[in-house]
């Protein structure tokens, strides 16, 4: 049964796994540092291929996390959404007390297993289809980041998987949310993974020209600029743990931000490309910002989906035009994308994380190496070096294939 007063909901755990850093620590100074995680790609040959680059996550000890049987029967995403709900929990520290039949779990991912399903099948034809390890299943499908995060963590009540591309991660918090504000839940973990820098991944984007080219790092995934032709793809994961206030403050948590919006809509146009007129994603943000209480001039800060692709940067900068009005010029925008690369069902994720710290240390990240010269993206979007400044309320946008959109509204606490 619903309550009949909608709750208020708080972030009180962080975890992150990232290009930049496999820690929320790590990750966070490195963007007020403005690091580009961007390199040249090493997990496969890539002698045939014009993509040259990726935002990988950096070697580390994954027998922290995992014994040696679950590293092999565990897709690499799966591991990543893993360790940052780990990462999460631990930070929230929630006693054992909780009612685990109203703790649940929304985990995104654009593409899930597509690294075990490229495997698997080189397996098959190589050596035959009883040669196909009985764990193939479990590793590919989407869902099981979701389920594993739930086993390790007890949690018994919702549980769910969300699919929509490059907004996935947004609306996995989006949809936790709610679950809470609407008495459904008292607890969720909620976030996205994926690892997606594979030889099929990479291929299928290299050939629909989604990529860029660029051989140079700092030259490669550049949003707002004039010269931007395409993404740069990103691996990792991000996971919140998201409370009901009330059951915070009883336990005596700390509490990031409170996530106070959610506008979620589709374009209806056309499979990849978004609406010219920016019109969906200006909604989302319209929705979040409705949903909040919040006026466009009380905005602080949007953390742009911002993918560095001609069509996204301008099409974006129309939605933030048409949402905020007359203080779209005045708002800071960056896209952090900059940094990371683009991690597709965990963007959204990250970069919630990024949003939450913003507000908890008055720091509007960068977004490095454009040159902003881009007359079709004249917004404040920050280039080159971070700032300083008070941030009471930030937007975060995610724009996936298919024309879905999602924006989430964070707000520093108010008692």
């Amino acid at each position: 049964m619903l309550d009949k007063q909608l709750r208020r909901v708080v972030v009180t755990g962080l975890g992150a796994v990232t290009p930049i850093g496999n820690t929320v620590d790590s990750f966070w100074n490195n963007v007020k540092e403005g690091t580009c995680g961007i390199k040249p790609i090493t997990a496969f040959d890539t002698s045939q291929y014009r993509v040259k680059l990726a935002a990988s996550v950096d070697p580390f000890n994954m027998e922290e996390y995992f014994t040696l049987r679950e590293l092999k029967t565990c897709d690499r995403f799966t591991q990543f959404a893993r360790i940052s709900a780990k990462q999460a929990m631990l930070d929230a520290k929630l006693p054992d007390t909780i009612d685990y039949h109203r703790f649940g779990v929304i985990i995104g991912s654009g593409i899930g297993g597509v690294g075990s399903i490229e495997s698997s099948h080189l397996q098959m034809i190589e050596r035959g289809p009883t040669r196909v390890t009985p764990y193939f299943i479990p590793m590919a499908l989407v869902n099981l980041a979701a389920g594993q995060v739930a086993i390790d963590n007890h949690a018994r009540g919702y549980c769910a998987c969300v699919v929509t591309a490059c907004a996935a991660g947004a609306n996995a918090i989006g949809d936790a949310f709610h679950k809470i504000k609407f008495g459904l839940m008292d607890i969720m973990l909620a976030g996205g993974s994926e690892a997606s820098i594979t030889p099929l991944s990479i291929a299928g984007f290299m050939v629909m020209r989604a990529l860029n080219e660029s051989t140079d790092p700092n030259r490669a995934s550049i949003p707002f600029d004039k010269e931007r032709s395409g993404f740069v793809m990103g691996e990792g994961a991000g996971v919140l743990v998201l409370e009901e206030y009330e059951h915070a403050l009883a336990r005596g948590a700390h509490i990031y931000a409170e996530i106070v919006g959610y506008g979620a809509t589709c374009d209806a146009h056309h499979v990849t490309a978004p609406i010219e007129s920016g019109d969906g994603g200006a909604q989302a943000m319209i929705m979040a910002m409705k949903e909040a209480g919040v006026q466009p001039s009380e905005v602080d800060y949007i953390n742009a989906h911002g993918t560095s692709t001609p069509l996204n940067d301008k099409t974006e900068t129309k939605a933030i035009k048409t949402a905020l009005e007359s203080y779209s010029s005045t708002v800071a925008v960056s896209s952090t994308k900059s940094m990371t690369g683009h991690m597709l069902g965990a963007a959204g994720a990250v970069e919630a994380i990024i949003s939450i710290k913003a507000i908890e240390e008055g720091f509007i990240p960068a977004t490095i190496n454009t040159n902003a010269d881009d007359p079709e993206c004249d917004l404040d979007v920050v280039p080159q070096s971070g700032r300083q400044h008070n941030v009471n309320v930030v937007l975060s946008n995610s724009l996936g294939f298919g024309g879905h959109n999602a924006t989430l509204c964070f707000r520093k606490v108010n008692s």
